[in-house]
């Protein structure tokens, strides 16, 4: 599983922040490693250095072998409060996706 991190001009990306959200990535979605290729993680700051509530955003784009993409998008105040509504907008999708496939 390769994973991708991404920021936008107004968010600095260090090794750190790449590090703690690759971990978090590896052990939110483990159960999912054989089915998942690739993991996109797109932060962004949309108000740049201008104040406002739920101005960070974080796209997670998941590829999984023979499916096509699951987007999900979550807006916050914090890069983690993002990250972690995502990841968990994320877990649903290929719950549901997966829990779908084996029905049929």
């Amino acid at each position: 599983m390769k994973i991708q991190i991404n920021t936008d001009k107004n968010i600095e990306g260090h090794q750190r922040l790449e590090k703690y959200f690759s971990e978090e990535l590896e052990k939110g979605l483990a159960r999912f490693e054989d089915k998942i290729t690739r993991i996109e993680v797109h932060f962004g700051d949309e108000n740049g250095e201008k104040f406002s509530l739920n101005d960070k955003k974080c796209v997670l784009e998941v590829r999984t072998a023979k499916l096509q993409p699951i987007t999900v998008t979550e807006h916050a105040e914090t890069l983690e409060k993002a990250f972690n509504g995502a990841l968990s907008k994320a877990k649903k999708s290929l719950t549901t996706t997966f829990e779908k496939l084996k029905a049929h």
